[in-house]
């Protein structure tokens, strides 16, 4: 496809094919790349993609194509968490050594109201990946507009995983306790 532009619909069906048979996330400079067009086209057809009700969600790593039934095998949790920015790697490892997907990072901001950015990272490599993109874009962390405070949403097999995985964080500091 090198050198020919994918032009409308053409291009987001093969955007659409490429997210459902990989794996794996898929940069918005990858399609682009693959289809001839800027990345910021990629996004647009991303959106209206999403739109049509494709269950497609971006990650720090790419696009991902999430079909239902991927997600209705899951059981999901949200843990109140508070930490530093620099104790964000330690926050993450911990989950995905546990086995949890870390879904997203969600807080409450003042002016806006809820703010979540997915992050979907399920193992050591995607971490690294993440808080890579964190460092070379020089973004900050949502928690840091909340003094730390922020909440997760854990992806797992099974509740016996995402309690042992609570248990962790709570051992480790990370968990807000509520007071009796």
């Amino acid at each position: 496809m090198a050198g020919k532009k994918i032009l409308g619909e053409e291009r987001r069906q093969v955007i659409l094919d490429k997210l459902i048979t990989e794996q794996a996330p898929i940069t918005g400079g990858d399609l682009a790349k693959e289809t001839n067009v800027s990345r910021q086209v990629i996004v647009s057809d991303i959106t209206l993609l999403k739109a049509k009700g494709e269950p497609i969600i971006a990650t720090s790593q790419g696009y991902l194509y999430m079909p239902a039934s991927n997600k209705d095998s899951l059981i999901e949790r949200t843990v109140a968490c508070k930490h530093s920015p620099d104790r964000s790697e330690e926050e993450l490892f911990l989950l995905v050594d546990h086995g949890v997907t870390v879904k997203d990072v969600r807080i409450e901001h003042g002016v806006y109201g809820d703010l979540t950015a997915s992050i979907m990272v399920s193992n050591r490599k995607e971490v690294e990946q993440f808080m890579k993109k964190i460092e070379e874009t020089g973004a900050a962390f949502l928690s840091e507009l909340t003094d730390g405070v922020h909440l997760h949403t854990l992806m797992a097999q099974t509740e016996q995983t995402l309690d042992k995985a609570e248990h962790a964080l709570e051992e480790a500091g990370f968990l807000i306790q509520s007071e009796h």
